[in-house]
């Protein structure tokens, strides 16, 4: 009977007392349990994954809606203390450091909990597992889902691929956990879920999955003739078949164990047997490294980009053959990897120069540590290179996805670092420069892997995205598991309006005889057609629409026929160039840590008369130079090689 009820799950709850961060209500339900109730203070949203411990160590964790049902013999009618705590948020400490509150439990009686979020994603609800709703259902409180508290008997999941396909989204899944048993099956979960506005929950309150299930209500395996081994599935594409056909495909990789494949297929999905079956098999040994496809268009020429730097054309034969994938590569000749003999392709003054190149090996992260690690490659030459933007320190990019985004008229990355860090980071160009990131998610000790976005969840033109990942103990410091959520996905929601949000981008130096140089950023060089003719990364600044409080605007201008930077408006309807921080500012309220990638943008008088311009002394001093002048504080550009992609347009949905 629980699982049929279905009510839609509040979006908020009115703070009515938005003074206290804890509020004791009477009886409200006729039930034995204690209903607790933790919000986010500045939303009044339930928060999932917060845990409620007392002195004795109890610990209860909230569900989906935030809720807790308590009901503890010897301690209903007590004073009880809860320290309270969970990833991404806190509650105020008292003058001992403890973090928590002093409720008393009565039957049928509520609290409310206020904490602050501290992660700059928000986190909405687990979309896999057991107990989704459990404390809710114990409370006889709404729910939003057919099946809240058990569903396809699935205890856990590991990494999600998804896609509309046929007016549904499909989901799927690698190793599923079982309720009867510890191992479960090995062979890709799938389930389906309607559409938002098409019968569909909005994102903000839940996935209803129906799951393929087998004869015994267990989520059934999807690659049930792979062969031996683990079968994990990944870069799931939809496109027609040789007679016209929608088709939905999938890239599976065969495994022992986390080493490399035995097999690799291109699969399909039979509609009837609701089944993947094997289209080709491939004897190849590369290990199963989450693929999350974007569709994109050059010289009109459909692709698929399964990742940023790895590419074939979008027709039912090229995805067959090997031989038409493409990767992005600074890889010499056909672009095969030989360990320490690799060789790359580097211009006149010995920059790596990147290119497509058919048939050539993907230069993912661990590709690229070896061939820094083997005296190959610098860190600075890689296509992939963030930096933490308030702190400038490096960042390892693991696996992610990207995205085009309207709202921010770029290409976004969701990418993992350290174990439970997801970061944010945007680009020009799929290939980049990918050069600054900021953390949006932490998990203290617990891991997050293999992390994607759902661009279809996309709402207010890209202003609000969803992403989620694997909240598991696996590959963590963790000292103990998490009940039900363990081994499950989690769903975050990233406004891309957040102040914090706010990253440095190229201001590139354009090729122009005799004008000293001419600026632009992305928005002017797209209206302008441009791309070919940019020669460098003159430095890095915030676009226009996103700057900081504080920072102050660059404006191009003109002096005897050749482009000058100025801060002033050259005339009233002058639009910036970008934005720079102030001249001399320590700190700013975006960016509380000047780091070394924070340097001054200098102009000087040539020993002709022209202005230059430059952030390091040697291109704006000395014998050469004078009048210095601090216009303000940009970002050095940390790469030093250029990867545009410049062709490629977003597909339209």
């Amino acid at each position: 009977m629980l699982a049929s009820r279905t009510m839609k799950l509040p979006c908020s709850l009115p703070l009515a007392a938005a003074i206290a961060l804890v509020t004791t209500m009477g009886p409200a339900a006729t039930n034995d349990f204690f209903r607790i109730t933790v919000v986010d203070q500045e939303t009044g949203r339930g928060v999932p994954l917060i845990e409620l411990r007392t002195v004795n160590h109890i610990s209860c964790w909230t569900d989906n809606a935030g809720v807790i049902a308590f009901l503890e013999p010897g301690l209903m009618g007590e004073d009880v203390y809860f320290h309270v705590g969970g990833h991404g948020y806190e509650h105020p400490a008292d003058g001992f450091g403890n973090r928590g509150v002093k409720l008393n439990p009565v039957a049928g009686g509520a609290a409310v909990i206020r904490v602050r979020r501290l992660n700059v994603a928000e986190r909405l609800y687990r979309v896999t597992g057991q107990g989704l709703y459990r404390d809710s259902l114990l409370v006889n409180a709404p729910v939003p889902l057919r099946q809240p508290a058990l569903n396809g008997q699935v205890m856990g999941q590991d990494t999600v691929v998804a896609t509309p396909y046929r007016g549904r989204l499909y989901w799927f899944w690698g190793d599923t956990e079982r309720v009867s048993y510890p191992l479960g099956q090995f062979g890709v979960s799938g389930a389906t879920s309607e559409l938002p506005g098409r019968g569909g929950l909005d994102p903000a309150v839940g996935i209803d999955l129906r799951y393929f299930v087998d004869a015994s209500g267990f989520s059934k395996p999807m690659c049930p003739d792979f062969g031996p081994g683990l079968h994990w599935i990944e870069g799931v594409m939809t496109l027609p078949d040789d007679t016209g056909r929608e088709r939905l495909v999938a890239r599976v990789a065969s495994q022992k164990e986390l080493g490399p494949a035995h097999a690799w297929h291109l699969a399909v999905f039979n509609d009837e047997k609701e089944v993947f079956e094997s289209r080709v098999r491939w004897d190849l040994r590369e290990s199963h490294d989450s693929s999350h496809p974007f569709r994109a268009v050059v010289d009109g020429v459909e692709y698929f980009y399964l990742y940023p730097n790895y590419r074939v054309r979008a027709e039912w034969r090229r995805l067959a053959d090997l031989g038409s994938y493409e990767a992005f590569t600074c890889v010499a000749g056909a672009g095969r990897l030989a360990g320490r003999d690799t060789r790359l392709d580097r211009d006149a003054t010995g920059r790596p120069l990147y290119a497509w190149k058919a048939g050539a090996d993907r230069l993912h992260p661990g590709r690229v540590r070896e061939l820094i690690d083997a005296g190959v490659l610098r860190p600075e030459e890689s296509w992939l290179h963030l930096h933490d933007v308030t702190t400038g320190r490096p960042v390892p990019a693991g696996r992610g996805s990207v995205c085009w985004n309207d709202f921010r008229r770029r290409w976004v990355m969701l990418v993992s670092s350290a174990a439970g860090e997801v970061w944010f980071s945007e680009a020009d160009t799929p290939t980049g420069p990918w050069l600054f990131a900021r953390r949006v998610v932490a998990h203290d000790d617990y891991n997050f892997y293999n992390p994607t976005q759902h661009p279809f969840f996309d709402q207010e033109g890209g202003r609000l995205i969803y992403f989620e990942g694997t909240y598991t103990a696996s590959f963590s410091r963790a000292k103990a598991r998490t009940p039900r959520y363990d081994y499950n996905q989690i769903l975050y929601r990233l406004a891309l309006d957040d102040p914090r949000l706010a990253l440095p981008a190229p201001v590139y130096q354009m090729r122009e005889a005799g004008s000293g140089g001419r600026y632009q950023m992305r928005e002017d060089i797209e209206l302008t057609g441009a791309w070919t003719n940019i020669e460098r990364v003159a430095f890095c600044a915030m676009p226009r629409g996103r700057a900081p409080a504080g920072s102050v605007p660059l404006f191009i201008g003109q002096e005897q026929g050749a482009t000058i930077l100025q801060t002033r408006p050259p005339s009233p309807e002058a639009v910036p160039l970008c934005y720079v921080l102030p001249a001399g500012a320590d700190t700013n309220v975006a960016f509380p840590a000047p780091s070394s990638l924070v340097v001054d943008l200098i102009e000087a008088r040539a020993a002709d008369g022209r202005r230059v311009y430059g952030i390091e002394d040697t291109a704006t001093t000395g014998p050469a130079a004078a009048g210095r002048k601090v216009l303000g504080r940009v970002w050095r550009n940390p790469s030093r090689v250029l990867t545009l992609d410049h062709a490629v347009r977003p597909k339209a949905p």
